[in-house]
């Protein structure tokens, strides 16, 4: 049994010694009981040479669990060190043909080919092959053709004589499916009912055909929300004849969760590419630039505006609370957006319901801002500005908070009806256009009060 293992930096630092060393029997048996995730964890910690160094030190089947644990960069390198033969031997014939093929994904082309040629079963070459094909972001880029299927016509000790078979190619067996003679998908059965019932009895008439499937074109965003929906831990994939391909299972769906909130929560911070902290400078700086840019020219804007407005007499006192106004305007708009954009990612609102989505934001809106412009004017009263700035105050935080409301709501929903991520709405896109007609909106109640 592995227990949890701690990775420390006195861990870390005996290992660099020990690999400057070359003592891989060492490193061996101090790494013999830990976990292949943790020792992927570890690796990554390394410099590239000593992460190379350190995986080479681990034989299969211990090297293939630790090559699919392992960061996309990190993984590329370590790869890039080893033969075609190598990857084919250690690796690929220690893996299901969905770990495989993320692995080999990570070649170029013709190393990629190299590996195939080398994989001694023909059967899995082509299945890792054809996994290869499905684009990226679909059910099919993410099955395992590996599973267990019994036909309908078989009787129970029959089915249990080929399931055990099936079994011995396979990590961990979720669900039996039903195929007819086509290998068609016709439902499941159950492993407990198999077990209890007579041995002549068909696998048709015990058969569930209350099941799920997914298409290999289904996106992974839909595929995850089914997944979540129905409670899965494991669906089967279908062609368009409903014939049996493969199967995915709930820790492939949450590598891609995993991946797609990183990915919102970067956007949702103004950064439009993928990065990472060991990204060079300028793949950084050209993920950022663009978001940042778009702050600069909002806040020059920003300026222009108050330029418009002659802060003379009691206008002067309005300058004091723009950080506020600001502020409150990007937050209300930036907890909209991201109420509307988690909803569309889980399915639960739809485009065409724009307009309750906006009359209940409305709602909620007025609500926070009669509470917050009221709390304003009564500080701004007590603390000794005079009755004309804190009404404007009030007023224009009011106005504020409502416009930002629907803005924040209606962006997303927006972007979402024409394609376009709406998490590109949060952050600091909304928060810039909310500072600049904040802004105006403050100044032009200003003006007409004061």
């Amino acid at each position: 049994m592995l227990n949890k293992f701690e990775i420390n930096n006195k861990l870390i630092d005996n290992l660099e010694s020990l690999i400057i060393d070359k003592d891989t029997i060492t490193i061996a048996k101090l790494l013999q009981e830990v976990h292949p995730a943790d020792i992927a964890d570890i690796i990554e910690q390394l410099s590239e040479k000593n992460a190379q160094f350190l995986f080479k030190v681990f034989e299969n089947p211990k090297s293939a669990d630790i090559i699919v644990e392992l960061e996309d960069d990190v993984r590329e390198s370590i790869l890039s060190v080893l033969s075609a033969k190598k990857i084919a031997k250690d690796l690929i014939d220690n893996l299901e043909s969905d770990d495989a093929a993320d692995v080999l994904a990570e070649l170029p082309d013709k190393k990629k080919e190299n590996v195939l040629s080398h994989i001694k079963n023909k059967v899995q070459a082509e299945d890792i092959s054809d996994l290869l094909k499905y684009p990226e972001n679909s059910a099919g880029s993410l099955m395992a053709k590996e599973l267990v299927k019994v036909n309908e016509n078989w009787t129970t000790l029959k089915c249990l004589k080929e399931m055990r078979n099936q079994a011995e190619k396979i990590k961990n067996i979720h669900t039996i499916y039903v195929v007819n003679d086509s290998n068609k998908l016709l439902g499941l059965l159950s492993l407990k009912r198999l077990l209890v019932i007579e041995k002549s009895t068909t696998i048709k008439s015990i058969t569930n055909r209350d099941i799920i499937s997914v298409k290999t074109n289904e996106s992974n965003e839909d595929l995850a929300n089914i997944m979540n929906k129905y409670d899965l831990i494991v669906i089967p994939v279908v062609d368009e004849k409903n014939i049996l391909l493969g199967r995915i299972t709930i820790d492939d769906i949450l590598d891609f969760v995993k991946e797609e909130a990183e990915k919102d929560y970067q956007m949702a911070s103004g950064i439009s590419e993928d990065v990472v902290p060991n990204d060079n400078i300028w793949n950084i700086t050209k993920a950022r630039l663009p978001w940042l840019l778009i702050g600069l020219i909002g806040g020059v804007l920003g300026a222009k505006i108050i330029g418009i407005f002659d802060l003379k007499n009691n206008l002067f006192e309005l300058a004091f609370f723009i950080p506020l106004i600001t502020a409150m305007g990007g937050n209300v708009g930036v907890q909209s957006a991201a109420i509307v954009v988690q909803g569309l990612a889980n399915k639960n609102l739809k485009v065409n319901n724009i307009s309750n989505k906006l009359f209940k934001e409305l709602g909620v809106a007025i609500f926070n801002g009669l509470i917050c412009s009221t709390i304003i004017l009564l500080v701004t009263i007590l603390i000794g500005y005079s009755m004309a700035i804190s009404i404007t105050v009030s007023i224009s935080l009011l106005a504020v908070i409502i416009f930002a409301a629907l803005f924040g709501t209606f962006i997303p929903l927006i972007l979402e009806k024409y394609k376009i991520d709406p998490a590109l709405a949060t952050g600091p896109f909304i928060t810039t256009i909310n500072d600049i007609l904040g802004l105006f909106i403050y100044f032009i109640i200003g003006k007409n009060i004061i």
